[in-house]
């Protein structure tokens, strides 16, 4: 998967050295988890002789679904003068590969405790984002419901609008109940009502 990624640099000359750091660190990331929807990384100088610690400041806004965010930093002791900018950049990665294991840790631990024989659902899907690869639905009962694109069979995720009927099974997440094994049941088209009007016309079930 490739991660929505923003570099910013403050006072440091971006090279391709730097950048292929960068990407190299990225894709390590990814191989913890595979799901992370957007990382802003700040790579910035803020003081050319500081009077202790590195000149060199990194930090890393990660976001992973449902509802995840995490911060990671370098944070070079005050002994540690003129770190390598290299360095600085792997220590931040460092920190939040660390938080990732951990996230992942918890998330195992919760599935453990996940109902897999939980009936099947009917939804419309409300809400897509296709840039950061996820959506929400709208069960029968009116319930919302996350849904990852990694959750929709056949790689289905692009054929989807809002409107599509969908059918799942609901998993329960650390940040409530989310879509898992996600269907098209059908597309959303259209029909005439009897003013005249387009009307939407519901997947099989839907009342």
């Amino acid at each position: 998967m490739q991660v929505p990624l923003e570099i910013t640099y403050r006072g440091v000359e971006k090279t391709d050295a730097l950048d292929a750091l960068v990407q190299e660190k990225i894709a390590k990331l990814e191989e913890v988890c595979d799901h992370i929807t957007s990382c802003h990384i700040a790579i910035e100088k803020p003081h050319d002789r500081p009077r202790s610690g590195s000149p060199f400041r990194v930090r890393l806004d990660i976001t992973v679904p449902p509802g995840h965010e995490l911060v990671a930093t370098n944070n070079p002791g005050a002994d540690t003068q003129y770190e390598e900018i290299d360095v600085a950049i792997r220590d931040a990665f460092d920190a939040a590969r660390r938080q990732l294991r951990k996230l992942n840790k918890r998330q195992h631990e919760s599935d453990k405790g996940k109902t897999h024989a939980a009936p099947e659902t009917i939804a419309l899907v409300t809400q897509i984002f296709r840039d950061k690869g996820y959506g929400f639905l709208k069960t029968l009962e009116g319930e919302e419901i996350y849904f990852h694109r990694n959750s929709v069979l056949h790689d289905d995720f692009d054929r989807l609008e809002i409107g599509t009927g969908v059918r799942f099974f609901v998993e329960q997440g650390e940040q409530g109940p989310q879509a898992s094994t996600v269907q098209i049941v059908n597309k959303p088209g259209s029909r005439v009502g009897k003013s005249g009007e387009e009307q939407i016309e519901p997947p099989l079930g839907w009342q």
